[in-house]
């Protein structure tokens, strides 16, 4: 895949505190809404899994949060691509938030197939279960489709982070995701340097403000003018 390349040391890290700053005063302050961000999000992972893994069967695990609502964008823009698309929910459809119960609503709508197990034949799993809001080892259904995944052959594209992994100290639970890649978003998180579990990084564009880096003295963002997902090396 053709991504311009930046050193992990030339642009900032955040703390997990310091990205639930930057989601309150996008939405708070700026008023670019979770949506408006989630879309962005969305837009890129399915970008990425086209051009890096070429699929022509794709399985979206989706939680429901954030993570999950940006994985759900993703399954309809692989939708219209083409792509053979269906989506395993980590979580009960009544639990999810309203953004991504909308995104839910939107892919059922298309015609996307939301099963209750993961396809062993896909040639590529987006996980798209938890992000940064992890707190301690995943349970119950999430658990289970973490382990789903980790028991098959599919390569796994993971959003923000993988399911399972704490972008505030890197511990890795049990169970969690090991990704083939990582898109994730805004900046990186520092959990997720050096983790074993995060494959290839990418970084991915949702439209903050530089000035929002700026007054948190986070270091500066990727330079996304010639495109919107950067590779992440050390």
């Amino acid at each position: 895949m053709n991504v311009p390349v930046v050193s992990a040391d030339d642009i900032g890290w955040l703390t997990t505190e310091q990205m639930i700053e930057v989601d309150r005063v996008m939405i708070e302050d700026l008023h670019i809404e979770l949506i408006q961000m989630m879309e962005n999000a969305g837009r890129n992972l399915a970008r990425l899994a086209l051009e890096r893994y070429c699929p022509t069967t794709v399985t979206v695990c989706a939680g429901s949060g954030g993570n999950g609502g940006g994985g759900l964008v993703a399954a309809r823009h692989l939708h219209v691509a083409g792509v053979a698309v269906e989506v395993v929910l980590s979580s009960a459809p009544e639990r999810f938030g309203p953004v991504p119960a909308h995104q839910l609503d939107i892919v059922e709508r298309i015609g996307v197939p939301v099963v209750s197990s993961v396809s062993p034949s896909a040639n590529l799993i987006v996980d798209a279960m938890i992000g940064y809001s992890l707190s301690g080892p995943p349970r119950g259904r999430v658990a289970e489709v973490i382990q789903d995944v980790a028991a098959g052959a599919s390569p796994v594209l993971s959003l923000d982070t993988p399911s399972g992994l704490d972008t505030a100290t890197g511990t890795s639970f049990d169970p969690h995701i090991i990704a083939d890649a990582t898109m994730t978003l805004a900046l990186p998180k520092v959990g997720l340097r050096d983790s074993t579990a995060v494959g290839d990084l990418f970084v991915a564009d949702i439209s903050v403000p530089p000035s929002v880096y700026a007054a948190m003295n986070a270091g500066p963002a990727p330079d996304f003018a010639d495109s919107t997902v950067v590779h992440i090396v050390e």
